[in-house]
């Protein structure tokens, strides 16, 4: 069944030029990461470096683009930074990019290459659709933090939910543990967001959807 994927009118009205691409995908291969994604992470940073020539990712037009929108709705940019530009931060920096798992391995790749936030979720552990709604602040947030702590975000936060709760934080800044992909994960929706026309959303889900068919021949793909 397709996941039903709403945006509100609310956070279209704060960001009219907010677009985004979803990819579907079933019949996953995931598990540690290999020598394989390993290289492809060395080389988004390399892409990265490229792009930028010398300037911060906060620099970048794409990533002033979405400062603004998080500074629309209350939030501090330089504080609670989009998942795309602190990946770019951590790219950039000596530590490198973490390595997480083979499926958010691959979509990490791309979100650092080409500079846009890119999220994973496990299909199976969502509860109904997801939504980006403006939060009315008594939503459940439930962290990683001892044992399960539940947060709420602020009103007017910008967060993505499904029926059980908020799967993430501030647009894209912090992922909730109950539906991250995790080396058990064979089900999974991918979402890349973009701020404008020229965000670049085509290209970078095309890459992605053939990463995964490389990486899960014969799973079940679909991009919309």
């Amino acid at each position: 069944m397709t996941l039903h994927l709403t945006v509100s009118d609310e956070v279209r009205a704060l960001a009219p030029d907010f677009t985004h691409v979803v990819i579907e995908a079933r019949g996953l291969v995931n598990g540690p990461g290999t020598d394989a994604t390993e290289a492809l992470l060395d080389d988004a940073a390399r892409r990265l470096a490229a792009r930028l020539e010398g300037r911060a990712p906060h620099e970048d037009p794409h990533m002033a683009a979405w400062r603004a929108a998080y500074t629309a709705f209350g939030a501090k940019p330089s504080r609670t930074r989009n998942s795309a530009e602190a990946l770019a931060r951590r790219a950039l920096a000596d530590g490198g990019l973490p390595r997480i798992n083979l499926l958010v391995d691959l979509y990490n790749a791309i979100s650092v290459a080409h500079l846009i936030p890119v999220g994973g979720e496990d299909l199976d552990r969502i509860k109904g659709g997801m939504r980006l709604v403006r939060a009315t602040g008594d939503e459940d947030f439930v962290t990683a933090a001892g044992g399960g702590v539940v947060e709420h975000p602020d009103a007017g936060e910008v967060v993505w939910c499904d029926d059980e709760g908020v799967t993430c934080r501030r647009w894209n800044w912090r992922q909730g543990p109950r539906t991250r992909l995790t080396e058990e994960s064979v089900n999974a929706v991918f979402l890349l967001e973009g701020m404008g026309p020229d965000a670049g959303l085509d290209a970078a889900g095309a890459e992605l959807a053939e990463l995964l068919e490389k990486f899960s021949p014969g799973a079940d793909i679909t991009v919309r």
